[in-house]
């Protein structure tokens, strides 16, 4: 008897449309009637985001997302009002506006008037004009009064990026943390924040960021150049964070790794890169208190043989370790590297000029290394390390 594809139950074929990319998706359901009702089983589109360009009006498009279970939407062009795409998803989990640069906090504001429950996860990077009015809305509509409107109505949001939203200040992170619950209870909810590039923070947003979001475990204040050291302090006693970027920071120094160190925290990660005033003290408390990290970055920090010989004995769980453009970075660091950080899986070396063949053969015999980044390291000829190419950026071992 010969068996057809046509002859597969409906629920066999959705198995299959499942594994296919989303442009494949589309494509099997315009087969015919039986794969187009295969095709729009609710499983076959669990977990994808679709991509909108919000242009001109279709009426078909809203519902067509519904019927197939989809509730996670990127916007890649905003032409049309926001209101459009949440009256037409009242249950939508993910919105994602990156870059949408013509999103204003007026427009934030018609579009969240009222709660929108179902939302988890708000992604406005480079909407440039929003600001702290926004954040409580959405606590009220994104300039600080674009905070308010987060923080008036999105209770449950869980995931939030602000990167590069330059207008947002330390009162639209007070209305995030519920600061102000006189005009919005705060999105307390939230598990991850990004705030990279929000030049106007400074430490009084973490203060309230500490007093408000405890449930808070990754934080992004990479480029956010008014934080300090003292702002540290407050960020000490999160005990629920597990991830903080510090990316770029500038005024941050040995004394707030030491803050950090002191308090409470239970840091997985931690990226100090570029900051230029962190040197071997920091390495030192990082030994002392964060000896916990699986994950930490140090590229460009002026960090020497010393500081890896104060850190390694007690970082047993580290897994990552990012020292790229460490110039003063030598073979004898390398070395220690390689007796008691045995768990590494992964090394970035790039720019470190100072090391030789010899560290390296020591680095590679990393029993778990699986990346080695060597990116601007020279090699001459007669020091090239068996098996390895000096123009190629990165090693994987298998």
């Amino acid at each position: 008897m010969e068996t057809h594809i046509s002859c597969l139950f409906p629920e066999i074929l959705a198995m299959i449309f499942s594994y296919l990319d989303v442009r494949d998706k589309g494509r099997v359901a315009q087969v015919c009637a039986a794969w187009r009702d295969a095709a729009y089983h609710k499983s076959v589109w669990r977990g994808v985001e679709a991509k909108l360009h919000l242009r001109r009006a279709n009426p078909s498009l809203f519902p067509s997302l519904q019927a197939r279970g989809i509730r996670r939407v990127q916007i890649l062009s905003l032409r049309r009002s926001l209101s459009y795409v949440i009256q037409g998803m009242p249950n939508i989990e993910s919105l994602n506006l990156s870059g949408c640069y013509n999103l204003t906090d007026n427009g934030l504001g018609h579009a969240f008037v009222q709660e929108i429950p179902s939302l988890r996860v708000l992604n406005l990077s480079l909407c440039k004009q929003i600001t702290d009015s926004s954040l409580g809305r959405i606590a009220h509509n994104i300039t600080n009064t674009g905070l308010l409107l987060i923080a008036w109505g999105l209770h449950r949001l869980k995931s939030l990026n602000l990167r590069s939203c330059r207008h947002v200040s330390d009162v639209g992170i007070g209305h995030l943390a519920g600061m102000t619950r006189s005009a919005a209870e705060g999105c307390l909810n939230l598990e991850y924040l990004t705030l990279q590039d929000c030049q106007k923070l400074t430490d009084l947003s973490l203060k309230h960021i500490s007093k408000g979001l405890a449930k808070l475990k990754v934080l992004n204040l990479s480029f956010c150049g008014g934080i300090s050291d003292a702002g540290m302090i407050h960020l000490s006693h999160m005990s629920s964070l597990w991830s903080l970027n510090l990316r770029s920071c500038d005024n941050i120094s040995d004394t707030g790794i030491m803050h950090l160190a002191m308090g409470t925290l239970r840091l997985s990660g931690l990226d100090v890169s570029f900051c230029d005033k962190i040197g071997d003290q920091s390495l030192a408390y990082i030994a002392q208190g964060l000896y916990q990290l699986k994950s930490l970055s140090l590229c460009s920090c002026h960090i020497s043989d010393d500081g890896i010989n104060r850190m390694v004995r007690q970082m047993h769980e580290l897994r990552t370790l990012n020292i790229g453009q460490c110039v003063r970075i030598t073979d004898k660091g390398l070395e220690l590297i390689a007796d008691h950080l045995t768990q590494l899986t992964g090394i970035d070396l790039y720019g470190c000029t100072k090391i030789t063949k010899r560290g390296l053969e020591r680095i590679t015999q990393l029993p778990c290394l699986k990346v080695l980044n060597l990116g601007l390291w020279q090699m001459t000829e007669s020091e090239k390390v068996s098996g390895m190419r000096s123009e190629v950026f990165y090693y994987y071992f298998n």
